[in-house]
């Protein structure tokens, strides 16, 4: 019998996102999250989330009506209940709005207070089954193309929602060319640098709203535990992770996200303390190593340096299953792999780091590449 290996990703040029009706009805429901903007990624992400895949019929306000694919009926209370509009000319505002988008159309009956709307590009980008059958509302999913979102985000000022569907939809997961997608769910804008990495300006720029409003809704969604924001020190920006997308998307367990994994693999420098500073600062992380030795060689980095190097890793590498960091009777061993010249030293160097049992039996080895610390004035260096 044959193996086959599941590979779960969700590549960076796949033109369409899978939602589920499911979290729609979840963030329909959290009034917590402001609906107050103009772009209307939330409001037609709604009415897509309620259209028909097949053809069916619905009786409402004693009239029977026939609801082909990409199309539904409803009432102008249960339309202004899903868009939180106080009022149902309001409603009836956004939907005249999306229609001059080109995104829908709709035919209103007013005696009756009945809406039937049609998604314009339904067929293009969801199956259209051709039998006749009831179509649920809070199970399944639909495609929702990725242009038309970015579109619609660029034209308006965009409410909290609104920032969250983006958020949700520019997830990308385990594709080689976005660093830091294979430990989670990250959220990248597709701007061709395969980095993840965000200011608050540029979401600024993007949802149409000030610096300090972008950082109030990036921070309140962390809260609320939709996201997982990871900030970096100076102006490298931040990361962003989705919490429960791996669950609500592929049905598997979600991940935690570590920092320092993150900054590993985005290759930003983790600071050591001064050499005045000696390994005092690494104690307060995890207890230092009980045997170091240090190779004639290695001259760039002292050796209290190469404690804090190793107590660094200790507390990278020892949740992650590594437990001989943990170990009284781990021998450490640290030597230069490239010539540690004093040019060399202001460019970076490669090192080497063995790990055995006792004095004999090797358990790991490591590659380690440090670089000078970016403030020449301090004399540190960072490793990665």
């Amino acid at each position: 019998m044959s193996n086959y290996h599941l590979q779960i990703q969700q590549v960076v040029d796949y033109p369409r996102c899978r939602i589920y009706r499911q979290f729609i009805q979840t963030l329909i429901a959290d009034r917590s999250i402001r609906t107050d903007g103009d772009s209307g990624l939330y409001y037609y992400t709604v009415l897509c989330s309620y259209a028909n895949f097949r053809t069916s019929y619905r009786r409402i306000e004693g009239v029977r009506c026939t609801v082909f694919p990409g199309e539904w009926v409803c009432t102008l209370k249960e339309l202004s209940g899903w868009f939180r509009t106080r009022s149902q000319k309001q409603a009836i505002g956004v939907l005249d709005t999306l229609r001059e988008r080109g995104l829908i159309d709709y035919t209103l009956f007013g005696r009756a207070g009945i809406v039937k709307y049609r998604i314009l590009d339904w067929k293009r980008h969801n199956t259209v089954l051709d039998y006749n059958c009831l179509c649920q509302k809070d199970t399944g999913f639909f495609f929702l193309p990725v242009a038309t979102a970015a579109k619609l985000v660029s034209s308006g000022r965009c409410s909290e929602m609104d920032a969250m569907l983006d958020l949700w939809l520019s997830v990308v997961y385990d594709d080689e060319r976005v660093q830091g997608s294979d430990l989670g769910p990250v959220v990248y804008l597709r701007n061709g640098t395969g980095s993840p990495l965000v200011g608050s300006g540029e979401l600024a720029g993007r949802w149409g709203v000030s610096r300090s409003t972008a950082w109030r809704i990036l921070k309140k969604l962390n809260a609320l535990g939709y996201t997982s924001l990871l900030s970096f020190p100076g102006r490298k920006g931040s990361v962003i992770y989705l919490r429960g997308y791996l669950s609500t998307m592929f049905q598997i367990s979600d991940v935690l996200v570590d920092k320092e994994d993150v900054a590993m693999a985005l290759n930003i420098p983790l600071a050591l303390p001064d050499r005045e500073e000696g390994c005092a600062g690494a104690a307060a992380h995890t207890e230092p190593p009980r045997k170091l030795r240090v190779a004639k060689s290695f001259s760039c980095v002292s050796k209290e340096q190469a404690q804090s190097i190793l107590a660094k890793m200790a507390e990278i590498l020892a949740p992650q299953g590594f437990s001989c960091f943990l170990c009284r009777k781990a021998v450490y061993k640290l030597y230069s792999l490239s010539v540690c010249k004093e040019e060399a030293c202001m460019t970076g160097s490669t090192f080497g780091l063995s790990v055995s049992c006792g004095r004999s039996k090797l358990v790991y080895t490591f590659e380690l590449a440090l670089y000078p610390a970016a403030d020449k004035k301090k004399g540190g260096f960072c490793h990665e």
